[in-house]
């Protein structure tokens, strides 16, 4: 028993931080869960507008015609209300080497490798982003609108859902049940390019199926598509252009000001880019986005390689070898990959 005792209290020593971290995402999560109502509960509220109810009910169209024209995994999930009252839930940090666009990894029990890190606390959050720049590190952090638990656990719908747009919402409600449906340990890249996929084409398929091809809401999503799609592109080309300007660099640069120069002014010029990144317009203003004047470093490229990097090869395919069949080709990945 003591020699049992003592192995329990060295891998709790060894490892603690993930211990703990495990500890405040499942008190978050579970704070959470203990606050939602039933959907059915919501939708009879007399006090309840009349329009949130309408996207709730909207929701759960977009499950159905995921579960039954898509062939994702059903679920309990987007059965239960959360109300965020206006506040955010979690927030992200990812992280990237001074002179390579390359995510720091973090490593968890089970579900293994992620190329970020969540956190329900926003205090908790500033202190481990701290601790990374204080590494050398660059770092990015923001907000998270959804997340998912694989099936583990009841997703609910979240009150800052319903604000979005018709074709957003599906694209949002499709990606996370993806997850739920396919999801291979320490292959990060692959799932959330995947549900990215899946998330676009399935609202694609969704607003033809409810409004019509013609229709308003397809017309709005398609052009923040094409705008969306021009984005990442152009971030994916920019994370290249830094790499190649790092590998001049040399084998384990040491920090300096010439090379942060050099750095700083190849974002300025990828930024600036994206004034005009549909057909010469200008479309965008990057004081909308970068408002205090900031720029984003390595650590913002690092989201683009998650979720994007891998679009064209999954349109080849799910095109050339399916015919566009979006469920006979989810068929097929689930049957290629190993999932959770």
């Amino acid at each position: 028993m003591l020699a049992l005792l003592a192995v329990v209290l060295l891998l709790g020593i060894w490892q603690w931080e993930v211990i703990s971290y495990a500890f405040l995402q499942a008190k978050g999560q579970i704070g959470i869960l203990m606050q939602v109502e039933q959907v059915e509960d919501v939708l009879g509220d007399k006090a309840f507008p009349d329009s949130l109810k309408a996207r709730i009910r909207l929701i759960q169209e977009i499950k159905k015609f995921g579960v039954d024209s898509l062939g994702l995994t059903p679920s309990d999930n987007y059965t239960t209300f959360y109300n965020q009252h206006g506040r955010p839930l979690i927030w992200l940090i990812t992280a990237s080497e001074r002179y390579k666009v390359a995510p720091h990894q973090w490593h968890f029990p089970i579900v293994g490798t992620f190329p970020y890190k969540g956190y329900f606390d926003s205090t908790r959050a500033v202190l481990e982003e701290k601790s990374l720049i204080e590494k050398g590190l660059d770092t990015d952090i923001g907000e998270v609108s959804a997340w998912s638990t694989l099936g583990y656990l009841k997703d609910p719908i979240l009150s800052g859902m319903l604000r979005r747009r018709d074709g957003s919402l599906a694209n949002l409600i499709l990606h996370e049940l993806t997850h739920g449906t396919l999801f291979v340990k320490n292959n990060l890249e692959l799932n959330e390019n995947l549900a990215s996929f899946v998330g676009d084409q399935g609202a694609i398929r969704f607003l033809t199926y409810k409004y019509g091809r013609e229709s308003e809401q397809m017309r709005i999503y398609e052009h923040a598509k094409r705008y969306n799609d021009a984005y990442s592109q152009h971030m994916l080309r920019g994370a290249g252009r830094l790499d190649s300007l790092y590998n001049t660099f040399g084998h384990q640069p040491k920090p300096n000001r010439q090379r942060d120069s050099l750095k700083t002014k190849l974002i300025t010029d990828i930024i600036s880019d994206t004034d005009t990144l549909l057909s010469g317009k200008r479309t965008f203003t990057n004081k909308n986005r970068w408002p205090d004047g900031k720029l984003p470093n390595n650590a913002y490229f690092i989201s683009y390689l998650t979720y994007k990097s891998r679009q064209d090869t999954f349109r080849q395919e799910f095109e050339q070898k399916f015919g566009g069949d979006l469920k006979r080709y989810l068929n097929y990945l689930k049957g290629k990959y190993p999932s959770l």
